[in-house]
């Protein structure tokens, strides 16, 4: 059991660095960035927290984990009650300590930042659920319903999983409907490899089967069966279909040889193993130089993606400075280790070709920033005569998805707004269909994986209680 120190003492150290591999051998693999703290680092970093109560970082965490309960065990070197402490109100720990934006949600609360840095608490998330997996701690048994009733859920991303884990433990009957080869969504297809190893969301995956859930795969709501079909059949229903619908720029093109959308470019590589071809027999053609298109997490997953499947030169074009681009920090400290070249300032208007059809260049324009917008950022304004073209072999559009009109079409009396996403209350997910909820990118747009969790569980709490009063 390590010591416990004064809170002065706490505010003069200094936060623990993660490890990782070094950019120069890490472009040259899939394999995972962060190498994860070991267990001295977690109680090093763990003695750094001031137990507040109340806690402001649970006010800023969609999972409603308890934070300084789990960091404290961490201290005692209590790793089994850490574990237990998460999984309580997240079933996916490994992931979410992976991938969430902590620094704009539960770090961004934390009180030590008044004096220095927060508490490093995904990495410490991240650390807990590692330690639980290779030790192969178990989860608590879900209790029984008294009147067991039946749950679809369509999209087995992070929203659906985490309203399946919910209602399985209170007892429900929870099959999940997903229209790909295999579960888990945007974790799955989205994010690549070297961010989130899909070992381990399958091991997250497993664990929720374990709970009594069901998963279908390769089955098309909208196409296989209709919502309506499953709202007959089922007591209720959840929509966590997400937004994977790609979405372009409509410049002159844009249907090129060589050019991708984000989603295809990534699905390509992480669902089908693009990156392991031969051995998987999916291919993907990356030249010599790459262009991505956006400045979002989904764009700096493409352009590193892209620098690893053998591009020389991979670059982001973005129409705003540097302080205005979307992405995590850490994922922009990342690409620019790796040698991500960053033209900025700088808007595509047209996607030039060759006599065979193939992108050989992107005509810019370079831009200048004017008034925040609606967004708050300040508005990229063109300077007029500023064209120039970047001499590229492929073109990689990442500025965001839309919502895909299947799900939608076979739902009736579930309203959807002007952009085609569900119309679902914010508090409860319940849409205007008395036995159907929505939660995720399908109701918000394209979000994190922490903010679609937390709509799902909302979700799943609002059709606990709905079944308990139908009885």
């Amino acid at each position: 059991m390590a010591e416990r120190i004064k809170a002065a003492e706490k505010f003069k150290r200094n936060r623990v660095p993660m490890p990782e591999q070094p950019p120069e051998k890490r472009v040259k693999n899939f394999d995972e960035v962060p190498l994860g703290y070991t267990l001295k680092d977690a109680i090093e970093e763990a003695q750094r927290c001031l137990q507040c109560k109340p806690a402001a970082c649970i006010e800023g965490c969609p999972a409603d984990v308890h934070i300084p309960q789990f960091i404290d065990k961490v201290i005692d070197e209590d790793l089994e009650g850490a574990f237990k402490e998460i999984k309580i109100t997240n079933g996916l720990p490994a992931v979410c300590g992976r991938v969430c934006p902590q620094e704009e949600q539960c770090e961004e609360r934390c009180v030590m930042n008044k004096k220095g840095k927060p508490i490093a608490i995904g990495r410490l998330e991240r650390y807990v659920a590692d330690w639980a997996r290779e030790h192969k701690v178990g989860d608590e048994k879900p209790q029984k319903s008294s009147q067991p009733k039946k749950i679809a859920i369509v999209g087995s991303g992070p929203a659906g999983l985490a309203c399946a884990t919910d209602l399985a433990k209170l007892g429900y009957d929870v099959t999940i409907y997903e229209a790909l080869h295999k579960p888990g969504g945007v974790l799955i297809y989205g994010i690549p490899e070297f961010r989130l190893p899909k070992a381990i969301v399958d091991y997250e995956i497993n664990k929720i089967k374990e709970l009594g859930v069901k998963i279908v795969t390769n089955y098309i709501i909208g196409l296989t069966e209709s919502v309506d079909s499953l709202i007959d059949k089922y007591d209720a229903v959840f929509l966590g279909n997400g937004a994977g619908a790609p979405r372009f720029m409509g410049i002159p093109g844009e249907n090129l040889n060589g050019v991708y959308s984000a989603s295809e470019f990534l699905t390509r590589s992480n669902l089908m193993r693009a990156f392991d071809f031969p051995k998987y027999d999916t291919p993907i053609n990356v030249g010599k130089r790459v262009a991505v298109i956006g400045g979002g997490n989904v764009a700096m997953d493409a352009v590193r993606t892209a620098k690893r499947l053998g591009a020389e030169d991979a670059i982001i074009v973005y129409r705003r400075s540097r302080t205005e681009i979307p992405a995590r920090a850490e994922e922009i400290e990342h690409a620019e280790a790796e040698g991500i070249q960053f033209e900025l300032l700088t808007n595509p208007v047209r996607v030039i070709g060759d006599e065979n059809g193939n992108v050989k260049g992107l005509e810019c324009l370079r831009m200048e920033l004017g008034e925040p917008d609606e967004s708050g950022r300040r508005r990229p304004i063109p300077i007029e005569g500023s064209n120039f073209v970047l001499d590229v072999d492929n073109v990689i559009i990442a500025i965001g998805q839309s919502a895909n009109p299947i799900v939608a079409r076979s739902a009736t009396g579930v309203e959807t707004n002007k952009w085609g996403y569900f119309v679902a209350d914010e508090e409860t997910g319940h849409t205007t269909h008395p036995k159907v909820w929505a939660g995720g990118d399908i109701v918000t747009g394209a979000a994190t994986v922490i903010l679609a969790v937390g709509a799902g569980k909302k979700a799943a709490e609002s059709i606990g209680k709905y079944l308990e009063e139908q009885g």
